[in-house]
């Protein structure tokens, strides 16, 4: 109830936001609801007073970084692990491929052109995973703070639409078969909203060609990597803070600082959990559908939050190198899915 007393300005405020964010994502998927909130919300940080803008800080604050971690949960819901078994099974190789291929590039150019490494993990794994819900998973792991999930997410949209306006083109333009284009979509765009606009796209320029599906399927067996990506990910935050801990205590300072339960994030075992319910149980579609869209509506309220917490003259100046790492995470992605595609003679 304190949080709630001394939030709720802020709530109300990132509410009024992804309210109408969330209705232009709906009206254009391509961009997508996310965008629009970080838009309006830097938008709006450029002319709401400090004096204005004070109270609203708990709630902003809150809703950046708890309402983010129970979207998360909520994504769990989305996923029945054995359907995506079944029908996944055959992109796997690709899958995997692609994503190695996308966080390798974003490490080596994170260490040449000298880009912060949570930017760089950001970027990766969302250019490899599912885009704004793979950033919005890993950002409290790592920690990164609202400027660095704005880049990243600025990055990810770019290619989004790129991928989406001119993937269909290209499909055809390679001779790829309607299952090799939806291999092609489902792995090698990064959000799924991109991924339904591709497909669509390519079923409306060959008709009964129906890769919308499989293309979404492909899709949601890539967003399982979020689980394994993640931990990995939290597990060398632990190693890193208690390191961080043995060594104050070895000089005097900082002693007994680690914390399990600050450091660790628990919201992810929530999100693993999610997705066994939904596996065990066998939830129905009319049950899992209003969660699912539930949290897409907490990412959206998120990214308000994080659009208002973040200086746009700072990440237009910034920006350079994280675009050019997004822009090879892009093109690696598109060329070892058609080349795994040319490999298992699918294309």
């Amino acid at each position: 109830m304190q949080t709630l007393r001394s939030s709720w300005k802020g709530l109300l405020f990132c509410l009024a936001i992804s309210i109408p964010a969330w209705l232009f994502g709906q009206r254009f998927e391509v961009i997508g609801g996310p965008v629009f909130a970080i838009l309006i919300g830097m938008g709006l940080a450029l002319v709401v007073p400090a004096r204005a803008s004070r109270p609203l800080e708990p709630g902003v604050k809150f809703t950046s970084k708890k309402i983010l971690q129970y979207a998360v949960v909520l994504l769990g819901f989305g996923l029945n692990l054995s359907q995506i078994a079944q029908v996944g099974t055959t992109s796997l190789p690709i899958i995997v491929s692609t994503i190695a291929t996308s966080l390798v590039i974003a490490f080596v150019l994170s260490r040449v052109l000298n880009i912060p490494g949570k930017i760089s993990t950001l970027v990766g794994v969302g250019s490899s995973i599912c885009g704004g819900s793979a950033i919005a998973a890993t950002a409290p792991v790592i920690d990164a703070d609202d400027e660095e999930i704005a880049q990243s997410i600025s990055v990810i949209f770019l290619f989004n639409v790129i991928a989406a306006l001119i993937f269909p083109t290209l499909g055809s333009v390679l001779g790829l078969s309607n299952e090799g284009f939806g291999l092609f979509a489902g792995t090698a765009v990064n959000d799924t909203s991109s991924v339904t606009a591709a497909a669509a796209a390519w079923d409306g320029m060959h008709p009964a060609a129906n890769t919308l599906d499989a293309a979404t399927i492909v899709k949601l067996t890539r967003t399982l990597a979020i689980i394994p990506i993640t931990l990995a990910l939290a597990a060398w935050q632990l190693r890193q803070a208690k390191r961080a801990a043995a060594a104050g205590e070895g000089s005097g300072e900082a002693a007994g600082t680690f914390d399990l339960k600050k450091i660790f994030p628990f919201f992810i075992v929530f999100f693993v959990l999610a997705s066994v319910v939904t596996t065990v149980f066998a939830l129905p579609a009319a049950v899992t559908a209003p969660i699912k869209e539930l949290s897409k509506f907490f990412i959206v309220m998120a990214m308000a939050a994080i659009g208002f917490n973040t200086n746009i003259v700072k990440l237009v100046r910034t920006g350079g190198k994280p675009i050019l790492m997004g822009a090879c995470c892009w093109v690696g992605i598109a060329a070892v899915s058609l080349g795994m595609q040319h490999v298992l003679g699918i294309w």
